[in-house]
């Protein structure tokens, strides 16, 4: 029995084959002179929304979280475990990345569980109930409303949530003083898997908007 599933041994293969060898000289210096990325995403675990992918992203050039709805929760110096907020805290003061966008996708699990008040928990620890229960407020407010469907639902939610991660990227020093100075910018974007469209949200409105690509 392999060590690793037959499938990632062939993609391994194509990857040395392929793309190793065309940037191997980009590699090399990664691993010589160290990563400084410009830009940090905080996207959603889905296997389906990668953000190398959607921006056609070459080794050491975004810095990437990736956790279940693309949640960035409340700064909270407690003594207790928080990845979210260490990865944020290397991003922003070791690689001093000059971007971070919050980017959530059609379709989320973690938004549909957070929507479903009556989902069961998918082990004793609900992990993912307590994770979700960040933008639980939101969810409430939009389960409410009758004049959406399902789907309109599913995709507000998905939205609101982003704006709920850059309001609480607001809330660390780190972040609220550097962007004050000019020194760090923080985006929203949305991400529609079935059709490839990417949505950017208007810092002035909120509103997420199509760009225009020339």
């Amino acid at each position: 029995m392999p060590h690793l599933p037959e499938h990632l041994l062939a993609g391994y293969r194509n990857f040395m084959n392929g793309r190793y060898l065309t940037e191997s000289g980009r590699y090399r210096e990664l691993a010589r002179e160290g990563q400084a990325p410009e830009t940090m995403i905080v996207a959603c675990c889905d296997s389906r929304s990668a953000p190398e992918a959607i921006f056609d992203a070459g080794p050491g050039e975004l810095f990437v979280l990736r956790n279940v709805g693309n949640l960035v929760p409340p700064y909270e110096p407690d003594g207790e475990f928080h990845s979210t907020s260490a990865a944020l805290e290397f991003a922003v003061q070791s690689l001093k990345v000059k971007n971070i966008v919050v980017m959530g996708h059609g379709r989320c699990g973690g938004i549909r569980a957070a929507l479903d008040a009556n989902a069961a928990p998918l082990s004793p620890g609900d992990f993912i109930g307590k994770w979700m229960s960040l933008i639980a407020p939101a969810a409430e407010t939009v389960s409410a409303s009758t004049f959406m469907t399902a789907t309109e639902r599913q995709t507000a939610l998905e939205r609101i949530s982003i704006r709920y991660s850059l309001a609480n990227l607001r809330t660390f020093p780190c972040v609220s003083i550097l962007e004050g100075k000019g020194r760090l910018s923080l985006h929203g974007a949305w991400f529609d898997i079935s059709t490839g469209e990417l949505w950017v949200m208007n810092k002035e409105t909120g509103d997420f908007e199509r760009p225009v690509l020339e």
